[in-house]
């Protein structure tokens, strides 16, 4: 049986404590929720495959969303695009502890990293306010190039994209109850300021924009792949090719912290 996937893919995730990142992690592998989630230690992991490139990605405007039909003549398909084959990527999700007590663990674990969710609570402003010294923690021990997208999680709690009034009283615009302490504006502004190539809004409680938020990076990825920036038999690149792993066979690889360790002395690796 050949393996389901063209790519592997190490992606972490950062950012305070609290802030859902284990719970983005839980609903984009399961499919699920729970209200109740015990804090990381160290580092946990994950793994889903997606579709990546087109087909797929034109429907969601990622990849190339600049190639769109000009014309209603323009939506035939060619016969090239007829025969295109769709890849997939599979997500090795590294998902680190925000606590500062493990920062020295999880830092490690940045290395060999493509691609980055940088999290924060939208209803928690100091959450927003450590997302730079995280940014720069992660650039300064991950290859050049890595792929980073600002992900503000719990939307569920915000009625709108203002910020929820300090005073206590109801603001009248918003619709339903709203916690929101950071607007879509300011994030999207810090982004420009850092060179962070996009933001997304998630709900890991209803599922809203999860998948979207690992797509924006899992697209990014394949467009690199693309063009040539990794080195696809090279572990620090943080992605694999077809065969990298040895085998056709797909499997699945649950790693623990010893195995984690024994990987970054050995000069890291993507999955």
């Amino acid at each position: 049986m050949s393996q389901p996937w063209d790519y592997i893919a190490k992606i972490v995730s950062l950012g305070d404590s609290g802030c859902g990142k284990s719970s983005l992690t839980v609903r984009l592998c399961e499919g699920r929720f729970s209200p109740h989630h015990d804090v990381t230690i160290g580092v946990e992991f994950g793994s889903r495959i997606v579709s990546v490139g087109p087909p797929a990605s034109l429907a969601l405007g990622i990849n190339n969303p600049s190639a769109k039909p000009s014309s209603p003549s323009d939506t035939t398909p060619t016969s090239t695009s007829k025969q295109q084959e769709q890849k997939h990527m599979k997500l090795s999700l590294w998902d680190t502890a925000g606590q500062e007590t493990y920062k020295s663990i999880t830092r490690s674990y940045f290395r060999g990293a493509s691609g980055a969710l940088l999290v924060f609570d939208i209803t928690r402003r100091a959450t927003f306010s450590s997302v730079t010294a995280w940014l720069h923690d992660l650039r300064q021990i991950a290859e050049d190039g890595i792929v980073v997208v600002l992900v503000g999680n719990k939307s569920d709690l915000a009625g709108s994209s203002l910020v929820a009034p300090s005073t206590g009283s109801q603001d009248p615009s918003a619709s339903g109850k709203n916690e929101r302490q950071v607007t879509i504006e300011e994030a999207e502004e810090w982004c420009q300021a850092n060179e962070v190539m996009q933001y997304v809004e998630t709900s890991a409680k209803s599922g809203e924009g999860v998948e979207r938020a690992f797509l924006e990076v899992a697209e990014r990825i394949y467009q690199n792949i693309e063009a040539g920036k990794y080195d696809l038999n090279d572990r620090r690149s943080g992605v694999k090719g077809p065969g990298a792993g040895g085998g056709n066979t797909a499997r699945t690889v649950n790693l623990g912290m010893n195995d984690a360790a024994r990987g970054k002395a050995s000069g890291g690796g993507c999955c």
